[in-house]
């Protein structure tokens, strides 16, 4: 008997669902994931083009909430991240 897999939260907009992209964080509602728009982001692009690109299914909102998550994340999990050691 398979074991079903449930949706999880990330946040207000941001959720992984198994079903949805392979389990990939997602802004709720949309098979927009997360890291795309993240990867919009870090190149500069302007989030009101963001939100455009998206044709609207991803908000300012969101974008600052996977931003955040995204910075938390780096933070609790930047020893994982260390490209290579520093002289001191």
């Amino acid at each position: 008997m398979e074991i079903e897999q449930k949706p999880h939260l990330l946040g207000r907009y941001i959720v992984a669902d198994p079903k949805i992209c392979h389990g990939k964080p997602t802004f709720r509602g949309t098979r927009v994931l997360v890291a795309d728009v993240l990867e919009q982001v870090a190149s500069g692009m302007a989030w009101e083009m963001i939100v455009e690109e998206w044709n609207e299914s991803v908000s300012f909102e969101a974008i600052k909430e996977a931003v955040q998550l995204a910075s938390q994340a780096l933070l609790r999990h930047a020893d994982e991240f260390v490209l290579e050691q520093t002289a001191a």
